[in-house]
């Protein structure tokens, strides 16, 4: 099973730079041209699924404005007899 993971933006912070775009392996990211941050940036968005959480894009971000979530594989419980 892949791992899925997903990013939240924090809009006070991100300036459009892409570089989250740009370092992407999984190539899921791009700038939201069609709305503006407060600040009058364009942020970046998931556009579609296949994230991993690898987090890079959240390492290269000038700003912190990325948090990544990933889920956690479900893995069998061992059964332990007496």
């Amino acid at each position: 099973m892949a791992v899925r993971g997903w990013i939240e933006v924090n809009e006070l912070f991100c300036k459009g730079c892409e570089l989250c775009v740009q370092h992407c392996p999984q190539e899921v990211m791009a700038l939201d041209m069609e709305h503006l941050t407060p600040k009058g940036y364009h942020p970046i968005y998931l556009i579609k699924e296949g994230c991993t959480g690898c987090a890079i894009c959240a390492v290269v971000c000038p700003e912190a404005a990325l948090t990544v979530y990933r889920e956690a594989p479900i893995r069998p419980v061992a059964r332990v007899t007496a």
